[in-house]
């Protein structure tokens, strides 16, 4: 298989375009922590990978907003934005190593979704490649823009099945004054969830909130973001071990051969998680997500798979053997909306150039 490495949205689309008009299949590829999400493409000829767009394109400080190439690291983005005082909320698990573009393309996020929501709650535009090469912009650079067809949100999530992402605009958040990271085991499952519904009710709920099994048992970890004086308080409610701040990129390390993404309503997730694995998964309790690391066995995955959908959620593999793709399949039965998908996809890439049986149309 032929790799290519354009160093410009002009290169990348010339290379898109031509391998298009060839009859080639395309599969982008940023920082490649997401590429073995999605069933086995039915025929793969050509990888474009997007690292070499990599650059600040504007920023503004007063406005709060910020435009990067896609193929630049949420690392080196993180540390752009800390010159200013300001973050982007998008801590996708499996890191480090995501690209701006291969986040926004898998629709990954991480515990941080908790208390800011994800890529679609703040990004602002979008410019990306169609599979003919024809380069295409949606929204803008700054916060409010006119009214029309929102464009860039059919791209978040659909795993690069409409084209390529090149450049990315977001309003940022000013970064906290403090930061505060506190942990609880709990006996039993039930123990967490309470534990965790009393987190959540604070006054101040935690801006993520993770409950995890290993063989010691669940633990939690909540990170509180605010004031000071705020946060102590909450220490001081919450009565849980502080640990280091760090402990989150720790959380963030899939490190698993075979991965699945549970969702949920939150009050189905305690349900959802009693029938998985004493240990090797992690929920987002106020959300209703659970990755589930070690997601390996047919059986299990289909019974995991079935109860997620009778509770009106779904499984998706994020990584796997080819062997498990096929015996369960990668996304489970396809939602109501499979029929317009697919025409939205059949409008953009009428060849199928883009990684044609990847994605669920």
């Amino acid at each position: 298989m032929t790799i290519q490495h354009p160093g410009s949205a002009e290169e990348l689309a010339h290379c898109l375009g031509e391998a298009d008009r060839e009859g080639l299949a395309v599969l982008p590829r940023g920082g490649g922590r997401a590429f073995g999400m999605g069933d086995v493409p039915e025929r793969s000829d050509l990888i474009i990978e997007t690292g070499g767009l990599n650059r600040l394109v504007e920023r503004s400080q007063h406005d709060l907003t910020v435009t990067v190439e896609a193929g630049m690291t949420l690392e080196a983005l993180s540390t752009v934005l800390a010159e200013t005082g300001q973050f982007l909320p998008l801590d996708p698990y499996n890191g480090p190593g995501h690209t701006v573009g291969g986040a926004l393309a898998s629709g990954w996020t991480g515990p941080l979704r908790q208390g800011y929501g994800t890529p679609r709650d703040f990004l602002i535009g979008l410019r990306f490649v169609l599979p003919d090469g024809r380069r295409v912009h949606s929204g803008g650079r700054v916060v409010k823009n006119v009214s029309g067809y929102d464009l860039k949100k059919l791209h978040l999530g659909a795993l690069g099945s409409l084209g390529i992402i090149v450049e990315a605009s977001f309003k940022v958040f000013p970064r906290p004054a403090a930061e505060s990271t506190l942990r609880r085991n709990a006996s039993s499952l039930e123990a967490a969830w309470a534990e965790a519904g009393r987190a959540l009710a604070s006054p101040q709920p935690p801006v993520a909130l993770e409950a995890s099994a290993s063989s010691a048992g669940i633990e939690l970890v909540a990170r509180l973001a605010g004031w000071p004086r705020a946060i102590e308080r909450m220490e001081s409610e919450l009565g849980w071990e502080k640990v280091s701040n760090d402990y989150w990129d720790t959380l963030s390390q899939a490190n698993s051969p075979s991965w699945a993404r549970i969702s949920v309503p939150p009050a189905a997730l305690m349900e959802t998680a009693a029938h998985l694995p004493r240990e090797g998964w992690s929920a987002s309790v106020g959300v209703g997500s659970i990755q589930w690391f070690g997601a390996s066995q047919p059986e299990q995955v289909r019974e995991v798979r079935a109860r997620a959908e009778a509770a009106g959620g779904h499984l998706v593999l994020l990584a796997a053997p080819d062997g498990l793709k096929a015996a369960v399949g990668a996304w489970g039965q396809p939602s109501p909306s499979a029929a317009l998908m697919a025409r939205v996809r059949e409008a953009y890439d009428p060849r199928r150039t883009m990684a044609p049986g990847r994605f669920v149309i």
